[in-house]
């Protein structure tokens, strides 16, 4: 097993200090908003850079335009914990132990060897737009570019799981990966899914993404894939599976990624007093990706407006769009179905009057949940799904 603290030093080295060519304004409310781009990271191209170390960094907009599959080399990074720069595959093993009838250590070979499966799935961040939330929160400050979409392709977890064979009265199973707290006393990033949700047959263990092996920012050599679920249940450089007997209470569970028990995760500005529950599944988005926010464009009696859209945890039914700010809808044209957790591109003709006008998109997935006109807002800034607003100028 590939030891857990000698990295420490590299990875806070190795990616310190990146290249810094331009910049880009990403229009965040309420503090600054300005981000360098970077291209100086391995496996990536330019990319928004929110942090050195441990990497945070943002796609760009307009690569969100360009295909349903967002590149490789363009896929959004975020990490908690410095991480191995290095990896032997040859080496490299996943344990598997716990409330088990027998632990295993499973090398990448044995892995290869159980049936095959590949998803299209929206990885995406908790804390995606938090830089858009009014009143301003604290994090990392996102624009929506802490998202991406991929085919997936690996074993099932399920799979993983019948090797050690999981025991009677086992109620979670709890995922960590090779990356490590800065100091002893922090908690190993950790997360858990019931059993039900772990055995059901959808989550699996990525080796691949869009045809190629993971890149190493974005957790070669394994990594969890949830379908439906917030990035961070998708654990990175995966090399434990415990199965637990007992509710998970550790801290990443029970202290943090939490929301508002309310049905949008959300609460009244400055409100303190709310029950909390884990966040989960993800929620109906839409974002249009032709025509950036701000934009000063020749008026046309009929204007192309297109973008992507995910469903959360079911399939994109239908997609409206607006031009005078929700006072009116069309129904816009979908693209190829790639499955119920990929993204789905959507394109549409809007009448727009001349001057400012306010472009929306709108987004109802296939088990009816309609994004929000209304503001949502929690003291994290986590699970924003309300309608986005593209202002621009028609002259």
């Amino acid at each position: 097993m590939i030891a857990r603290r000698h990295f420490l030093a590299a990875a806070a080295t190795g990616l310190s200090a990146p290249a810094l060519a331009r910049s880009v304004d990403l229009g965040l409310p309420g503090g600054p908003s300005g981000r360098p781009l970077t291209r100086a990271f391995p496996g990536k191209g330019e990319m928004i850079l929110q942090r050195t170390t441990p990497p945070l960094l943002e796609t760009p907009m307009a690569v969100f335009d360009a295909g349903v599959f967002t590149p490789n080399d363009r896929f959004f990074v975020r990490w908690h914990w410095p991480f191995p720069t290095e990896i032997d595959p040859a080496a490299f093993r996943l344990k598997i132990d716990g409330h088990v009838g027998a632990p295993v250590s499973l090398s990448l070979a044995e892995l290869a060897k159980l049936p095959e499966v590949e998803i299209a799935a929206v990885n995406q961040c908790a804390g995606n737009s938090r830089g858009v939330f009014e009143p301003r929160v604290a994090g990392a400050q996102w624009r929506h570019g802490a998202m991406g979409n991929a085919r997936w392709r690996g074993v099932r977890l399920r799979d993983v799981l019948d090797r050690a064979g999981v025991s009677a009265g086992a109620v979670a199973v709890r995922f960590s990966g090779l990356d490590t707290p800065l100091v002893d006393d922090a908690p190993d990033f950790q997360k858990s899914l019931g059993i039900d949700h772990a055995r059901g047959g959808e989550v699996m263990l990525a080796t691949h993404m869009n045809g190629a092996p993971l890149p190493l920012l974005n957790g070669f050599p394994l990594r969890l894939v949830v379908p439906g679920w917030y990035s961070t249940y998708w654990a990175k450089m995966l090399d434990r599976i415990e199965v637990l007997a007992a509710p998970d209470d550790n801290y990443w569970m029970a202290k943090a990624y939490l929301v508002p028990a309310t049905p949008d995760g959300g609460v009244a500005p400055g409100n303190k007093d709310f029950a909390r529950r884990p966040i989960s599944a993800m929620v109906p988005r839409s974002f249009i990706t032709n025509i950036a926010d701000g934009a000063r464009l020749p008026w046309r009696p009929q204007l192309p407006v297109g973008g992507i859209a995910l469903g959360g945890d079911a399939g994109v039914a239908k997609v409206e769009v607006s031009a005078d700010g929700g006072a009116t809808w069309a129904a816009a044209r979908l693209g190829p179905d790639a499955g119920k957790y990929s993204f789905r591109r959507f394109d549409a003709l809007v009448a727009p009057a001349r001057g400012a006008a306010v472009l929306m998109a709108r987004c109802t997935n296939t088990a009816g949940a309609v994004q929000a006109m209304a503001p949502m807002w929690n003291p994290n800034g986590f699970m924003r799904g309300q309608v986005e607003t593209v202002r621009v100028v028609l002259a």
